[in-house]
Parts: C-alpha cells; sequence; structure tokens
C-alpha cells in the first residue's frame, strides 16, 4: 500500500488535528498500555499436519468413466463435478455418492487426438462461471498434415448452453492459443485460473528424450514452459518478460519444465505447485516463481544434466523436494488439502507416482520441508482432483474415482472446539480477553452488513511483530488475530453472530470461524460454510422489520479477501491502526501505545511520523478522501497489482484516481446494460459500472462474497466523488 502520497498526508494531519488525544508522539501523556503482558493461555495448535495411513477406497461408486484424466469444479456453487475422459468427453454428475448417472457436458471427440501422452488433459472454469458460462480445456488436436508435427494443442474456451447448466455448446469454441507439437509426449496439459483471475498454462518440452532442441531454456519458444493468459487469451501487462523485445514469448510466466504433469494453487495462500515429470533420475515437486529459471534441461532437478556449466545452478529455483527412480519414475503433482474431512491432512501437499503408485504427503513450512511421508497407495493415478470444498479425489485410468480413507496413525492438529477453549478470553460470555490479548480498532473497517465488530490481537510469549510504515507487516509463529461480529435487531437487543480467528501456523495464515449459540455465552468452531436468517427491526421496512441473512464463511473463503497479494492479513498494518483507541485508563494512538510495550522489533519511534489511512466514518472529511479509503479497504486487497482479479484496476488509496485505471476506462467485465458506461464516469455515476455494482445485490454485485445487504452509505459517498469529478 502506498501511503506517503500528499493527499494521505493531509488525511493524516487531518485525523491527528481532530484526534482529541495524544495524537503523534504523546509527549508526556499516559500510555493507553502501560507494559507488556505475555500471553500464555492460547491453545491453537501451531504445528503441521502429522499424516498416518491411508487407503484409496472408491468415490461415487455406482460411475464409471473412459479413461479420467482430470476431475474439477466450476465454482458456482452448485457443488456439481466435472470429469475429463482422455478421448475428449467431459462429463458431470452430483457430488452425491450415491450418484449413478453422468451427463455428457461437452463431447469434442472428433477434434482430440488421443493415444500415449495426448488427449483432453485439462480444464478450467472462469472465476465469473456462474455469471458469463466459459470454461476453459486444453487438448491435442490435429495438426492438419503440417510438416514434422505430431500433433497440435489447443488452448480454448467453450460456453455452457443457455438452455441446460449440464450441456455445454461444443459450437461455442475459440481458439485461444495453439502450438505445434513435434513429439506426441511431454505436453503438460494442466490448466487453471490463479488467485489473480488469471488462466496458468502448462506446457511440457515438447517431446523426445533429454529435449533435443533446449526448448525449456529457450524464451523464444512456449514449451517446457507455465504460461500465464487473460482469461481472453491476451498477455498479461505485469507478466515478467513482457517488453523483453526479440522473439521472448511474453505469455510465459517461468520456465526450465521438462514435464510439469499437474499444477494448481493452495487456496489459502496462492503458492503454485507443480509436479515435473524427470528424465532418468528425479522426480521433482515444485514451487513456481514468476519469472524463475527452474533448471530443465541443464538440471535435473538438483543433479546436473547437460551443459552444466551454461547455467549456474545458483540462478535457478531448485524443487522443493525431489525423489530418485527408486521410489518413483513419474510424478503425479497435487493439490495442498485444505478441506475438513482428513484433519491430519490439512495444510499437506498430496501427490503420487504412476508408476510405483505411491501417494505421498509433504508437509512444508515456507522455508523447508518438514515432512514426506508416503499415505496409501493406488494404481494408474492420472491426476487429483478438487471440489468446491476442497475435499479431494483422484483418478485412475481404471476407470474409477477414489477418495483417500484413513486407516490409522495420523494426528491432525487437535483445534480448540469452542471459543472458550482458545484461551484468548478469560471470560467468553462477556469477551473479556485473556492477559496480553490486545484489542485494537481499525480507521475504516470492511463493510459487514451493518455488524458492529471488535477486534484483538494475540502475540505469543515475548515475540515482536516486524513493523513497515506502509506495507504488511511480518508477524511471528502462533499470532492470532481475532474479529468478533454482532448485529442489533431491535433497539437495545444485539445478536451476536460470530467471531473468526486467523491463526499463524507452520504452513501459513489459517482461518477459523466460530458460531455463537442460541445462550449467547459461547461459540462454536464451524466445519464449513452455514447461513443464519433473522429478524431486524428497520423503520424504512414495509410493516416495520425486514429479514437479513448471514453468511458465515469456511475455511478457505476466509482468503478470498485475505489475498497473498495484501499480505493476507489485513488491518493490522500502519495506515489502519494510527488511530486513537479508548483503552480501560486511557485514550492513546495504538502505534503509540503497542511500541511503548515493544510489541515491534524495533523503536518505531513517533506515530506521527507515520500516515493514517482516513476514517470513512467521519463525515467531516471530503467525499474523495472517504470514497477512496472505503474502496482501498472494500476493494484494494483483490484490485491491485497481482490481485485475485483479472480486471486490471488498482484501487488502493495511494494511487492516485488517474492512475488506477478506472476513470474513463472501458469496463471489460460487462456494462450492466448503462448508458455510455465506463468504470468510473467523472460527473455520472450513473454511468460507473463500479458505482452500479456497489448498489447490488445479484451476481454483478462487487464485492461478490460475503455481503448480502448494500452499503447505502458508502453508495451515496463513492457516488458524491464521482459526481464531484472523481479525483
Amino acid at each position: 500500500m502506498r501511503v506517503t502520497s500528499a493527499r494521505l498526508a493531509a488525511a493524516a494531519c487531518l485525523l491527528t488535528a481532530c484526534s482529541g488525544g495524544s495524537g503523534g508522539g504523546g509527549g508526556d501523556a499516559p500510555f493507553g498500555l502501560e507494559q507488556r503482558e505475555e500471553v500464555t493461555t492460547l491453545t491453537f495448535p501451531s504445528t503441521g499436519p502429522q499424516p498416518g495411513a491411508f487407503s484409496a477406497a472408491r468415490a461415487f461408486p455406482g460411475l464409471s468413466f473412459a479413461s479420467p484424466s482430470f476431475l474439477t469444479h466450476a465454482g458456482d456453487g452448485t457443488d456439481r463435478l466435472f470429469v475429463c475422459e482422455l478421448a475428449g468427453r467431459i462429463r458431470v454428475f452430483d457430488n452425491d455418492e450415491a450418484a449413478t448417472t453422468s451427463d455428457v457436458f461437452l463431447d469434442i471427440r472428433a477434434r482430440v487426438v488421443d493415444g500415449g501422452e495426448r488427449g483432453l488433459l485439462g480444464l478450467a472454469f472462469d472465476p465469473d462461471y456462474a455469471s458469463n458460462g466459459y470454461f476453459y480445456v486444453h487438448y491435442s488436436g490435429s495438426a492438419g498434415g503440417a510438416s514434422g508435427v505430431n500433433h497440435r494443442t489447443f488452448v480454448s474456451r467453450f460456453q455452457v448452453s443457455a438452455g441446460d447448466p449440464n450441456v455445454a455448446d461444443p459450437g461455442s469454441e475459440t481458439v485461444l492459443l495453439t502450438a505445434d507439437q513435434p513429439g506426441s509426449n511431454h505436453n503438460g496439459g494442466a490448466l487453471t485460473f490463479g488467485p489473480d483471475g488469471m488462466l496458468y498454462v502448462a506446457l511440457g518440452d515438447g517431446g523426445h528424450q533429454h529435449d533435443p532442441d533446449d526448448r525449456a531454456q529457450d524464451l523464444t519458444s512456449i514449451f517446457g514452459k507455465i504460461l500465464r493468459l487473460t482469461p481472453g487469451g491476451g498477455i498479461p501487462a505485469d507478466n515478467p518478460f513482457v517488453g523483453q523485445g526479440g522473439s521472448v514469448r511474453e505469455e510465459i510466466w517461468a520456465y526450465g519444465f521438462r514435464n510439469p504433469w499437474r499444477m494448481s494453487f493452495d487456496r489459502n495462500n496462492g503458492d503454485l505447485w507443480v509436479g515435473d515429470v524427470g528424465q532418468d533420475d528425479i522426480e521433482e515437486v515444485t514451487l513456481v516463481e514468476r519469472g524463475g529459471n527452474h533448471g530443465w534441461d541443464v538440471y535435473e532437478g538438483t543433479r546436473g544434466h547437460e551443459d552444466v556449466g551454461s547455467l549456474d545452478f545458483a540462478d535457478t529455483v531448485p524443487p522443493v523436494f525431489e525423489y530418485d527412480h527408486s521410489l518413483g519414475r513419474s510424478i503425479t503433482g497435487g493439490y495442498v488439502y485444505r478441506g475438513v474431512d482428513q484433519p491430519s491432512l490439512v495444510g499437506a501437499y498430496l501427490y503420487a507416482d504412476y508408476v510405483t503408485r505411491r501417494i505421498w504427503a509433504l508437509v512444508w513450512d515456507g522455508v523447508s520441508v518438514v515432512s514426506n511421508v508416503e499415505i496409501a497407495a493406488q494404481a494408474d493415478i492420472s491426476s487429483f482432483g478438487e471440489d468446491e470444498a476442497g475435499e479431494l479425489y483422484l483418478c485412475s485410468l481404471d476407470g474409477n474415482l477414489y477418495r483417500l480413507e484413513e486407516t490409522g496413525g495420523g494426528s491432525g492438529p487437535t483445534f480448540p472446539q469452542r471459543l472458550s477453549d482458545t484461551g484468548l478470553f478469560l471470560d467468553t460470555a462477556n469477551l473479556i480477553a485473556e492477559a496480553g490479548v490486545v484489542e485494537y480498532d481499525v480507521n475504516t473497517p470492511l463493510w459487514s452488513d451493518g455488524a458492529r465488530k471488535r477486534r484483538w490481537i494475540a502475540v505469543p510469549g515475548s515475540t515482536r511483530i516486524q513493523f513497515h510504515p506502509t506495507e504488511a507487516w511480518s508477524f511471528p509463529l502462533g499470532t492470532v488475530l481475532v474479529k468478533h461480529f454482532e448485529i442489533e435487531t431491535a433497539p437495545g437487543t444485539t445478536l451476536r453472530l460470530e467471531t473468526r480467528v486467523l491463526v499463524h501456523e507452520t504452513n501459513g495464515w489459517q482461518g477459523y470461524t466460530y458460531r455463537w449459540n442460541a445462550q449467547q455465552d459461547d461459540a462454536d468452531l464451524l466445519p464449513g460454510s452455514d447461513s443464519v436468517t433473522f429478524t431486524v427491526q428497520d423503520p424504512a421496512a414495509p410493516g416495520g422489520q425486514r429479514q437479513q441473512t448471514w453468511n458465515f464463511p469456511s475455511r478457505p473463503e476466509c482468503f478470498a479477501c485475505h489475498t497473498t497479494a495484501a499480505g493476507e492479513v489485513l488491518g493490522v498494518r500502519a495506515p489502519q491502526l494510527n488511530r486513537e483507541f479508548a483503552y480501560p485508563q486511557v485514550s492513546d494512538n495504538q502505534l503509540r501505545s503497542w511500541n511503548h510495550i515493544g510489541l515491534f522489533t524495533t523503536d518505531i519511534g513517533d506515530s506521527a511520523a507515520y500516515g493514517a489511512l482516513p476514517a470513512f466514518a467521519d463525515a467531516s472529511l471530503a467525499a474523495d478522501l472517504r470514497a477512496r479509503a472505503y474502496l482501498d479497504v472494500n476493494c484494494a486487497q483483490c484490485h491491485r497489482p497481482f490481485g485475485s482479479t483479472p480486471v486490471d484496476i488498482d484501487l488502493r488509496f495511494g494511487v492516485p484516481a488517474a492512475q488506477t485505471n478506472t476513470v474513463f476506462a472501458v469496463p471489460n467485465a460487462g456494462d450492466l446494460g448503462l448508458v455510455s458506461p465506463f468504470i468510473v464516469a467523472p460527473g455520472s455515476k450513473e454511468s460507473s459500472v463500479l458505482w452500479e455494482r456497489m448498489r447490488r445485490l445479484d451476481t454483478n454485485r462487487m464485492p461478490p462474497l460475503g455481503s448480502n445487504e448494500v452499503d447505502a452509505q458508502a453508495v451515496e459517498v463513492v457516488g458524491q466523488w464521482i459526481d464531484d469529478g472523481a479525483n
């Protein structure tokens, strides 16, 4: 977040002037927190999973498929599963163990060349599939008799039919990318959308052995690469090789792969995992780096392969883990498990070997491999697949789908099942925090359907936070962030809804939701998403009351907002915390108090030296300050560089409006039927798609997740900012 602009500095001055408290340094004024009390009561586990033994049990025993090559979901809330068959069909069925029938979603067998490593290899659904019906396939097709070409790789977009959600239109194909393949093998084939809304494509080195034409190292070739495209097939402006000149392929995201057989994003933190099939010696588990050279064919894993002197190993991205051919000979990449059915696997990367049938669970703490445990075996594993809830399945070329079932020996982290068991509160019913658990507030909160919120942070023991004046902070292992939600349903009557916690575990931040019970004295851990509808007294509603629905997020849904691009932790940073807080004894600037008790690794000095995000609730501030602060908090976690959306706009507060790519920008994600529309049309909120999306509750709503109520005050303020010229 760039918060050093002149306007933000002016906002900081405004906030300091009207704070009425110690403001910046505070001089000799008393501190809100006088000394640090160590947090010793927390019961959250911080260790990673300890997988036990599993068996591969038949899933959906009433169904079978012709050489299934991949399984996925549409992300549209229907919970349907889609299975690719190598010959060129996609079948769809309800995610029900008792299912006995499946529909043919798409049949392009007449266009697909299969056999060996060729066929229908990949499938991905557009992030906006629920509204646009687009999906993408990666398949081997005819080369049309081209000389020296074995077949042609196609990456194409199709659309669901207008009349039946279980049937796609085979005539809707739009080819986004083709590649003439010199060999029948090493096609890669994976497709997946990243958390940034871009389409990632895996391609092998073109086949044969030892990459004879050195394509994987050649930036003028797309072979041996991970590519990154816009959903329309274009080249994103922030790809690492854009503007390199010559014949460099700007689609390239990373290079130096032999045959990346399956890739996936960790739905919690956005890490991109690949299983890269080796040549003579090594199979690789790889974390893909932007612009990274992953070594092949100069290196096979960490071993030299050919022309080693031409590339220093220090200039490559080594695999996270590798195994030699005494253990397996053809890796099948998988997923980081984020489901709930198998607690001992949560956070582990599941992968397999096609030849030796082994299945492993690898635990990575972000720096090194903690463990790599063989947990099961199953023949002919062509791919792993994931449903909407994050549960994993195995595709086997024997025609069946499988799931992993624990047979013993595993121990997932023992997580507190009630809020009162967490060690956060001395008195849960009255929300009295334990010693050392610090309550705080932010300048501009995220809109949460009118709910009132309270927030706490628990930094364990004597550990400390690494401060940054503008960007995300670094938190020690075991840090817990707490956000409590309650809503006034009638004057003087408050309904407690949920308390969410983010826990910094060994494998990253994890989100959990506790739902308050009917007695309102404790809250129970939710295993997945849920919702509740209640009555709210509202004089403006017919009859004086209305129904309101509240959605409780699943664990993976937490990271739809807590994006990697935004640093995952959103509110606990300097521009949000640089404000007064009413501590039990005195009001004080939060940065001043936190610094005084030694919560930071260094003395940050006078809090007045840092910028502060304008407070949206402060009606005395100018509309442009309030509007931009609101958009920063509610939208910029996704709408920023490398954010989780294909729409190239940047709504961070410190970015001048003219550089946000919204002002007089033609919308490329739908015009919503507006007359002469722009994303932001200065002087006319009615022609501004951004404003119109804020007013809606349908599939065109922004933000699209976690809210069922329009923020009328924000609509008014953002509308005023636009009408005033959107400066």
